[in-house]
């Protein structure tokens, strides 16, 4: 899924531009630094970069671009393996951390599943349920949706465990694995789900960028120690707040689309389509591999071709 998403970042200029923009601000930010901690060497500098000719000048310009542009593409490419790192996936020495976070999570998933049917008994009983009902299963069921159905599955970070609820529900639902076949439906999406989709990644991928320039702008603490709680702040916000929500607007868009296009994948193989909700989950299984190993049995019988 990391290099899918990857060859679809989008179009070039606006990817570059918003790599540029991020840059930009840092540096802007830094510059502002500078000069709150020692505004007459910035003043003295200036001054003889103005008594320099016009080559000098443009050379001068061009190389601070040029610096701006690269550590865009520098934090643009930390993108990936720092949200790899926020979902969970590190380096085998950690990985009694890992396991020990990712079992905290699941038993704390477990204790309020109690709660949660007790919350869902009471705003499906008889009567009208009152408002204090209705926000604690409002509540119980958004942790819920964050989270994946089975404990084996659990990732040690919260947004670990939001995109892999966002991965396991095609299969838990339709029993087809989201994974080993968004290549394939990705090919029949319509042009806007695909727009939709991309423009969600693309929003993720910035909320990282931003979190990761943040942590960056603590550099200039000598300059001044405001930069780092600005810095701080920004990279806590991102990762705690805004992180969060868009993998979880993200992960809703991959299961909308298998929701209402995933049986444009049977009609493309010509497999049968299902007769129910049980025989989906068979069939999802079967046709995951199918198309992931392939097969040479003599059922099912193919359909015929869709027009």
């Amino acid at each position: 899924m990391t290099a899918f998403w990857n060859a679809l970042s989008g179009k070039i200029a606006d990817r570059l531009a918003a790599i540029s923009v991020h840059a930009l601000v840092f540096w802007l930010g830094g510059l502002i630094a500078w000069i709150h901690h020692d505004r007459r060497e910035v003043s003295a500098l200036l001054t003889r970069l103005e008594q320099q000719g016009v080559p000098a000048q443009m050379l001068v310009i061009f190389t601070v671009l040029f610096a701006v542009a690269a550590s865009g593409i520098v934090v643009a490419h930390l993108v990936t393996p720092c949200l790899r790192l926020l979902e969970g996936y590190w380096p085998s020495f950690a990985a009694p951390v890992r396991h020990r976070l990712a079992a905290w999570y699941a038993g704390r998933a477990a204790h309020e599943a109690t709660a949660w049917q007790q919350a869902y008994a009471q705003v499906r009983a008889p009567g009208n349920p009152d408002a204090a009902d209705q926000a604690t299963y409002a509540r119980l069921e958004q942790h819920r949706r964050r989270r994946p159905s089975s404990a084996a599955y659990f990732m040690p970070t919260p947004i670990g465990n939001i995109l892999r609820a966002a991965e396991r529900r095609p299969v838990d639902k339709y029993g087809l694995d989201t994974v080993a076949l968004w290549p394939r439906l990705w090919l029949l999406l319509p042009e806007d789900t695909r727009h939709e989709l991309t423009s969600a990644r693309a929003s993720l991928d910035n909320s990282v960028s931003t979190a990761i320039w943040g942590l960056v702008f603590c550099a200039f603490a000598p300059l001044t120690p405001l930069t780092v709680l600005i810095g701080l702040v920004t990279t806590t916000s991102a990762v705690g707040v805004v992180i969060p929500a868009r993998a979880q607007h993200f992960g809703n868009l991959i299961e909308a689309a298998y929701d209402l296009h995933h049986i444009a994948l049977y009609r493309q193989v010509r497999w049968p389509l299902p007769e129910n909700p049980q025989d989906q989950r068979v069939q999802g299984e079967q046709l995951t591999a199918y198309l992931w190993r392939g097969s040479d049995d003599v059922q099912p019988t193919f359909t015929e071709p869709p027009p």
